[in-house]
This record gives structure tokens, sequence and C-alpha cells, in this order.
């Protein structure tokens, strides 16, 4: 297993939550690095990343409440959750992909179910 998601949770509305992802490949040879989540009869969703280009990028629903860092030197990668709301309720996977000259790599954490009640 590459990548290791944890701290998901029961959780009311207007809490938070953190999740981390353990990265057990080097964090330097990444070229995406995020979190996704998939909702219950929804298809999987980009929530969170370290895109390709250097920049950080939201999904338009939890700009503002959500943070993702990472600390490389403990190779681990972080989703702060703040003021969740019932429809947050997901699974919650980290996603990491590599660029070779044989292609892409996509790696997938095993996922951390987070649920927000109302």
């Amino acid at each position: 297993v590459q990548l290791q998601a944890s701290g998901g949770g029961l959780v009311q509305a207007g809490e938070s939550l953190r999740l981390s992802c353990e990265i057990r490949i080097s964090i330097y040879s990444l070229n995406t690095l995020g979190w996704y989540r998939q909702a219950p009869g929804k298809q999987r969703e980009l929530v969170a990343q370290f895109a390709g280009n250097g920049k950080i990028e939201y999904v338009d629903s939890v700009k503002g409440r959500f943070n993702i860092f990472k600390v490389d030197s403990k190779n681990v990668m972080y989703l702060q959750m703040t003021g969740l709301k019932p429809a947050d309720t997901a699974v919650y996977f980290c996603h990491a992909d590599q660029l070779s000259a044989q292609g892409k790599s996509d790696y997938w954490g095993q996922g951390t179910l987070v649920t927000v009640s109302s």
C-alpha cells in the first residue's frame, strides 16, 4: 500500500476534522498529490490537490473551508476540514501520480469515511 489514509469519523455539522495520508513513496517523485471523495451513489470527485504545475486546487464546494497541506520531511499530507456539512459526507481517498517515460502511474489510498450529521 503506497498511500494510507486515516482520520475519518462521525462529526456534527459545523465541526472540524483532519485527515492524514501517509505516503510510502518518495513525495518528491510525485506529479500530483491530493484528496478525492466519493459520496453514496455519486462519482468520485477531486476535493483538493497539489497540481503538477505547482498550484493548489480546490473544488468550489470546499473553498474557504478545507485546507490541504503537507509535511514533505515526514511524507505526510493532510486535509483540514472545517465548517463541515452533511453534503461533505463521503469516503475520502488520497491520490498521487507519477510521470515517467513509461507513462503515468496512479496510486490510491484505501479511503477513510467521513460522516457529517445535521
